[in-house]
């Protein structure tokens, strides 16, 4: 038998590749938590955000109009996503994410100290909208790019866990955004929160940034020859077909559908659907919000370690695509009907728990869909275009379908929709498992 304490020495590199795998992991969750934590917030306070920059006669037209500014700061998604991915291929994974933190932060602080409607009136309002906008093309370079370098920085046989925790981080962000709206909520006054309270979620959020920043600054670098390091023998420039895979950016888009609608409408949309559509106390739905967070950060990363043990991609992601789409009409009906916290509490439970098990093989599936040398552009796009097109506006439209059909089970048809073109789609993307 071999001893336990085996004077055998474990590799420098492999050691030196195990710490280079944390540390990326480590970095890239700080800037997604950031992320995801200041839309947490965002989603959190939309109705107290919607009277103090968006005053209107009806309630329902002032939260519409708050939803469309948390929606339009998706509509710089796409455009962050082609110059932060194609930065990125050229340039390197750690110089772009350095970049995307920054902006983040920059976005965060706008937000945070914009002057209400009352104090500046359209200005105020301008502000505010300029701090999304300047999310939103953070973001659209952030995820696909830190996605990349987590995968790239872990063995083959790791890239679901690795990945997962870029999900995993929002969910931890999520949940700490709705703890401590759910902690505001309970200790303050209502006129307290709504005059200044909702002010202080951000002003944390923008203490993670220099932390995240200064992170990533000492990150390995994952692309092998960054184009700073080489010497171009040509000056032309390779045509955008030469860096985008057309066919499989819109398969990953498509693909896209039905988990970013699910992540948006039982995550972050949940606490004003909950309060708006079916009049659940604040600290009710903020407690329920809590409970589909902690979902998503718990259950990912194990979901990652067992889909790489069983090398799964699409036979997981079937399941977890049709499963949502089953279960959501009968699921909000329930919630609708019910007024026990513990009941609406498992039923939004059951409804995030298939897409956090998909999670990490699902990341995964996109990024080995791409080329290596184009594979953070790849990513990036397929991502930023598909959570603007299905995910950044699910709040509205959910609110819009509910007014519109008069029925609080109506938000299940437009993720039906999303399920129906991610299972078209996932049946074309190709699986390449272990694809550098």
């Amino acid at each position: 038998m071999t001893s336990i304490h085996s004077d055998t020495p474990i590799p420098r590199s492999t050691t030196n590749a195990a710490v280079g795998s944390r540390k990326a992991t480590v970095a890239c969750a700080l800037g997604n938590a950031l992320e995801m934590y200041d839309f947490t917030i965002y989603s959190f306070f939309a109705v107290v955000i919607a009277k103090n920059f968006f005053p209107a006669q009806s309630p329902t037209a002032s939260l519409l109009m708050s939803l469309t500014a948390f929606g339009v700061g998706f509509l710089m998604r796409p455009i962050g996503a082609l110059v932060i991915g194609r930065f990125a291929d050229r340039k390197g994974r750690k110089a772009a994410l350095t970049l995307t933190i920054f902006l983040m932060t920059l976005g965060t602080a706008l937000i945070a100290f914009a002057p209400t409607y009352q104090q500046a009136g359209v200005f105020g309002t301008v502000v505010l909208v300029i701090g999304r906008l300047t999310q939103g093309f953070s973001a659209g370079g952030e995820i696909g790019t830190a996605s990349v370098l987590m995968m790239e920085s872990a063995s083959t046989a790791k890239r679901c866990s690795s990945v997962s925790w870029q999900a995993a981080s929002q969910g931890y962000a999520a949940l700490v955004g709705a703890g401590i709206g759910l902690l505001l909520s309970s200790v303050m006054s209502t006129p307290d929160l709504e005059s200044w309270g909702w002010r202080l979620p951000f002003i944390i959020g923008l203490l993670i940034g220099p932390v995240g920043w200064y992170i990533r600054r000492c990150l390995p670098e994952t692309l092998e020859q960054p184009e700073h390091t080489q010497v171009s023998t040509s000056t032309a420039k390779p045509r955008w077909r030469e860096v985008v895979d057309l066919r499989n950016t819109v398969l990953a888009t498509g693909l896209m559908a039905s988990a970013t609608i699910g992540m948006y409408l039982f995550i972050f949309y949940m606490p004003s659907y909950l309060m708006t559509t079916l009049h659940y106390p604040q600290r009710s739905a903020l407690a329920i919000a809590c409970v589909a967070a902690a979902c998503l950060a718990i259950i990912t990363p194990l979901a990652g370690r067992f889909a790489d043990r069983h090398g799964l991609r699409k036979k997981l992601l079937i399941w977890t695509v049709v499963l949502p789409v089953i279960a959501a009409w009968p699921a909000l009906w329930l919630l609708s009907h019910t007024t026990d916290l513990a009941v609406a509490m498992l039923i939004v439970a059951l409804l995030v728990l298939p897409g956090c098990v998909g999670s990490g093989a699902f990341f995964a599936l996109i990024m080995e869909s791409f080329a290596k040398q184009h594979r953070a552009l790849g990513t990036s796009v397929s991502y930023s275009f598909g959570v603007t097109l299905f995910g950044g506006f699910s709040p509205l439209i959910a609110t819009w379908l509910t007014a519109t059909l008069n029925n609080p089970v109506a938000p299940a048809f437009y993720l039906l929709a999303g399920g129906v073109i991610s299972l078209i789609c996932l049946k074309l993307l190709p699986e390449n498992i272990g694809r550098d």
